[in-house]
């Protein structure tokens, strides 16, 4: 096999061919791999669903996983692997308002962590048939495009990010005694250094980034509010619609992604999903 390597928007995304991911890469294949990792922010990896120890071995490949924070969703036999399930059972799982179901908020994986996960790997296990999309915003391009008085006041600027916020419209999973131990409040900067590339972007998470500290909670809110608009715009954004056994590498340095929650009643909707240990943002 040739490896190949696609763009799947002009934003961000590239789908990659060509790879036995059940053998070890090659020098070149691997740095191949990882250039386009840093180059265009997501990679999709077409496969068959696997089992959770073939799915972790794979994960592997690309870093060190890390535990998922709520227990009750890590597979009881490869717990570094936490199985999400979005299906809606009953018609009431379902509202009106789908801004109240928590994946459709904007956000970008553990950011109420010191140190966050650096990438998220997830693979599509059942889908449905129509809906689901796990939509991407590119924030290193966002924040390369915003205009020179907004960065200069994001600069050196830090933001307090928790396991919820009140800005958010959907509510977050509730925590055991346990889980709300490990996850104080933090705090990170609003335009963060990418590690590997040494770019910037911009670090909000609208789900769990509550305040810019500092400032009066009004000034705030419009300060995140602007870069909100901005970095969701569609010019920004790609749209991934999934094939059953599909593989996403993304980053979590530089993208926020979302779920399109309109989809059918009763169809079942769940992934495998795997946390690559990363950082501290600077």
């Amino acid at each position: 096999m040739t490896l190949e390597i696609r763009p799947l928007s002009d934003t961000l995304g590239a789908e990659v061919t060509g790879l036995d991911l059940t053998q070890p890469l090659g020098e070149a294949d691997a740095a191949a791999v990882r250039e386009a990792f840093l180059d265009r922010h997501l990679l999709c990896f077409r496969s068959e669903p696997l089992s959770p120890a073939d799915f972790l071995r794979i994960a592997r490949l690309f870093g060190e996983p890390q535990l998922q924070l709520l227990r009750h969703r890590r597979h009881g036999e490869v717990p570094e692997v936490s199985m999400l399930e979005s299906t809606y059972k009953r018609p009431e799982d379902k509202p009106d308002d789908l801004a109240l179901v928590r994946l459709s908020g904007w956000h970008t994986d553990d950011s109420y962590f010191a140190t966050p996960a650096k990438a998220t790997m997830l693979q599509s296990l059942a889908l449905p048939s129509s809906g689901g999309e796990t939509r991407f915003c590119n924030t290193r391009r966002a924040y390369e495009m915003l205009d020179d008085s907004l960065k200069a006041r994001i600069e050196g600027a830090r933001a307090v990010h928790g396991y919820d916020t009140p800005r958010a419209p959907g509510r977050a999973e509730t925590r055991t005694a346990e889980e709300a131990a490990e996850t104080p409040d933090v705090l990170h900067p609003l335009a963060r250094t990418h590690e590997d590339t040494g770019r910037k972007a911009i670090y909000f998470n609208p789900n769990r980034t509550d305040r810019v500290v500092g400032l009066e909670r009004a000034e705030s809110d419009a300060l995140l509010d602007g870069l909100y608009s901005h970095m969701t715009a569609d010019r920004f954004r790609y749209d991934h619609s999934w094939r059953l056994g599909d593989i996403l590498l993304w980053d979590n340095r530089c993208l926020l992604h979302s779920v399109n929650t309109d989809f059918p009643v009763g169809e079942e909707r769940r992934h495998q999903r795997v946390l690559l240990k990363g950082t501290k943002p600077v």
